[in-house]
């Protein structure tokens, strides 16, 4: 098992979020892979939480690759994200699922994630990715839940879903 590196996560987020999936998610002993992603690419992409500049919020996507963004949705569940790209240019990918744990709010439910991990390492921190070799198939699809954002980012097929 290789521990993902800053390297990795130095890349555009489209070529993260894909090769993301398949990888396993690790947190306080537990495993999971990771089944599907989303890609959320800046300020021009209106489904990105940065689409409307930097707050207290959306600082952390800001921050240097490798660096977690949790936030809670709907006042309700956990969504873990992790940056990418160079520093100063807002880009992340969601966590969207894992395998055994279906959708973003439970794969953090899963594994005891919380608003505690934000802005954290995924490099050098308490959770991590790591790649064990494992190979499979991704489907493109659009991403879910971003009624918001504009019809053309709406459309974009930025979610990336492992295939049995």
């Amino acid at each position: 098992m290789a521990k993902l590196t800053y390297d990795f996560y130095h890349r555009p987020c489209l070529e993260v979020a894909r090769d993301l999936v398949g990888k396993v998610l690790v947190y306080k002993g537990n495993r999971l892979r990771i089944s599907e992603t989303e890609a959320y690419c800046g300020e021009s992409d209106t489904a990105c939480h940065a689409s409307k500049g930097r707050t207290k919020r959306t600082e952390v996507l800001y921050m240097e690759a490798g660096t977690v963004y949790v936030y809670l949705c709907y006042g309700v569940h956990w969504l873990l994200n992790i940056v990418t790209g160079e520093e100063g240019q807002p880009e992340a990918v969601l966590i969207r699922a894992c395998v055994d744990a279906p959708g973003p709010g439970r794969l953090a439910k899963a594994l005891g994630i919380t608003g505690e991990r934000n802005r954290t390492s995924a490099i050098d921190g308490e959770l991590w990715v790591e790649d064990d070799g494992y190979s499979c198939d991704i489907r493109l699809d659009k991403r879910v839940g971003i009624g918001y954002a504009s019809q053309e980012d709406q459309d974009r097929l930025w979610r990336f879903i492992m295939e049995p």
